[in-house]
């Protein structure tokens, strides 16, 4: 299928994969299951018959999942996955399926996972001494001051 978004992350932050129906009124989440997986054999969470069901998750995913329970019932199937992993780069898929009419919904989500953000530092004293004060226009007229002052005064000689 389709990728439906794309969402980034960086290793040690907490992500939201969003995956939303519009159900017409509420969901009967007790005749309801919702699978998030990666590919068609990695389980990354299960849930069923009105509560979570993750004997067969993917271990790797163990505690650090989480659907918004409260917002289920309104369409609402989206992924919290916590402390994020290198590893979890993948496209996710999320699949609803309603148990009395067989109606599945299904989207893929691809999960960007970068390393962590460097966290840049202020520059030393030493590098700060390199940088002359003021806007980047006024180096380059300081650079050539020098230059012109010394074919002046060989000029001004000449005329004497």
């Amino acid at each position: 299928g389709q990728l439906d978004t794309t969402c980034h992350a960086f290793v040690g932050e907490t992500v939201v994969l969003p995956c939303t129906t519009t159900p017409p009124g509420e969901l009967a989440l007790s005749k309801s299951m919702l699978y998030w997986q990666i590919g068609t054999k990695q389980l990354v969470h299960f849930f069923q018959n009105g509560h979570d069901s993750l004997e067969g998750q993917d271990e790797k995913f163990h505690d650090r999942t989480s659907l918004f329970l409260d917002q289920m019932k309104h369409g609402n199937f989206s992924l919290r996955i916590s402390n994020v992993q290198l590893g979890d780069d993948a496209e996710y898929s999320c699949i609803y399926r309603q148990t009395e009419s067989h109606q599945t919904k299904k989207s893929t989500i691809k999960l960007n996972v970068s390393a962590a953000p460097r966290i840049e530092e202020p520059p030393s004293p030493s590098e700060q001494n390199q940088i002359p004060s003021g806007s980047p226009l006024d180096v380059p007229s300081l650079a050539v001051l020098p230059l012109s002052f010394l074919l002046l005064v060989p000029l001004g000689l000449w005329h004497l």
